[in-house]
C-alpha cells in the first residue's frame, strides 16, 4: 500500500490517463515541473528576461541531485546526456587502457570507450563482473540496474574488486536513482540521466566525480559556464576553471533544469526509502502474478520486471492503455511512485487475454 506522503504526492502532482508502467523509458513529469517549464517558456516568448533561464535554478537542481546521491553539491556536474558525461571520462583515459563492462550494457555507457579505437574494452557476463577485474584494468563501467532486464549488479563486490586492483569505477545510476538509495561517493564517477526515475525533463543529466578522480579527469568540454567566474570568462580562453566539479558543467538546457529543480524537490519530500519499498513491492506483485500465468520473469530484486519472449506484446498492451516496453526480446514493466496495485492487476489482466 502507498504511504500517506506518497498518496498526497500522487494526488497533487500526477494524473496519468494510461496504466503507465514505463518509467525505465521515460518518467512522468510532476505538475509542478510542467508549470515551471511553461512559466519559463512564456517568459522567453514575451522577452521578459535578460537571459533564457536562471543559473540559480540549475544550482538548486544540482543541490537536489546531490541530496539524493549523498554527496556534496561540489561533487556534481550538470549536463544533458549520459553519453556526454561518459565521453568526457573516455577522453581522459590513456591509450591502451582496459575498460571492463557487462555484456549487453546500455550503449551510452560503453560506446564512448569503444569508438576511441585505442582502448581495450572487455565484456563479461554481469554476474562475473567482479571476478573479471584484473591487474591492468583501468576502469569498470556498469549500470546499477540493467536497462534490458532489470538485473542488479553486485555493487559491493565490484567496488571491492576494483579497489583491490587499483581500477576506477563508473556507475550509471539512470535506472535506479529515484527509487534505489544511491551512495555516489562510493564510486569514482557516477552518471545519471534525469528523465527516468528522477522525473526530470529530458536534457538533464548529472555527473559525480570524487576529488581523487578530478585529478585525472580533463575538462575537455569546458566553456565559460565551467569557469570559476563565468560572467568574467565569456570571451577568450577560460583562464581559471571552477575549483570543484562544476568545471565539468555543460551549458545547461534551462527549460529542462527549471523543471528538474521541481522534480528533485518532490523526490526529496517523498523520500527515496518509501519510494523503494513502494516500487519494489509493486514489482514483486507483478512477478507473482506472472508466475500464476505460467511466465517466468528475469530474477531481480528491482523496480524493473522483464519477461523473456514477450517483448512483441508491448504494442498490444499499449492499445489496451498499458504502457510498457519491449527491450532485447523482453517485455519490460517498470514501477514508480505514481503506480498502484490496480496498475499491476490491469497489466496482468491484459496479458492473461
Amino acid at each position: 500500500m502507498m504511504t500517506s506522503s506518497l498518496s498526497r504526492a500522487v494526488a497533487d502532482e500526477f494524473a496519468p490517463e494510461t496504466t503507465y508502467l514505463n518509467t525505465s523509458t521515460c518518467g512522468l513529469l510532476p505538475r509542478r515541473t510542467v508549470d515551471a517549464v511553461k512559466a519559463l517558456a512564456e517568459e522567453n516568448a514575451r522577452g521578459g528576461r535578460a537571459g533564457s533561464g536562471d543559473f540559480e535554478a540549475v544550482d538548486r537542481a544540482r543541490d537536489g541531485f546531490a541530496r539524493i546521491a549523498g554527496v556534496p553539491a561540489g561533487r556534481v556536474a550538470v549536463g544533458s546526456s549520459v553519453a556526454g558525461h561518459v565521453g568526457l571520462i573516455a577522453s581522459s583515459l590513456p591509450p591502451g587502457a582496459e575498460v571492463l563492462a557487462p555484456e549487453g550494457e546500455f550503449s551510452s555507457v560503453v560506446s564512448p570507450f569503444a569508438v576511441r579505437g585505442d582502448l581495450t574494452v572487455r565484456y563479461v557476463p554481469l554476474a562475473e563482473l567482479a571476478d573479471a577485474v584484473r591487474p591492468g584494468t583501468a576502469l569498470v563501467a556498469f549500470s546499477s540496474v540493467q536497462s534490458a532486464d532489470g538485473r542488479r549488479a553486485d555493487l559491493d563486490a565490484v567496488r571491492a574488486a576494483a579497489a583491490a586492483h587499483g581500477a576506477r569505477t563508473l556507475l550509471d545510476a539512470t535506472q535506479s536513482a529515484g527509487w534505489l538509495p544511491l551512495d555516489a561517493g562510493a564510486y569514482d564517477y557516477t552518471v545519471t540521466a534525469g528523465f527516468k526515475y528522477l522525473l526530470c525533463p529530458r536534457g538533464t543529466s548529472f555527473l559525480t566525480v570524487t576529488e581523487e578522480a578530478q585529478a585525472e579527469l580533463r575538462p575537455v568540454f569546458a566553456g565559460w559556464v565551467a569557469a570559476e567566474d563565468p560572467w568574467g570568462s565569456t570571451y577568450g580562453p577560460v583562464t581559471e576553471l571552477a575549483s570543484d566539479a562544476r568545471r565539468y558543467d555543460e551549458p545547461p538546457a534551462f527549460l529542462a533544469y527549471h523543471g528538474a529543480e521541481q522534480s528533485l524537490a518532490l523526490l526529496h519530500e517523498t523520500g527515496i526509502e518509501p519510494l523503494h519499498a513502494h516500487a519494489t513491492g509493486l514489482a514483486d506483485r507483478f512477478r507473482a502474478g506472472l508466475a500464476e500465468l505460467g511466465r517466468t520473469p528475469v530474477p531481480a530484486d528491482t523496480a524493473v520486471v522483464a519477461v523473456p519472449g514477450l517483448g512483441d506484446r508491448a504494442p498490444e498492451l499499449e492499445r489496451a492503455g498499458v504502457m510498457v516496453a519491449g527491450r532485447a526480446g523482453n517485455l519490460r514493466a517498470s514501477f514508480h511512485l505514481y503506480n498502484t496495485e490496480a496498475d499491476v492487476d490491469r497489466a496482468l489482466e491484459v496479458l492473461a487475454g
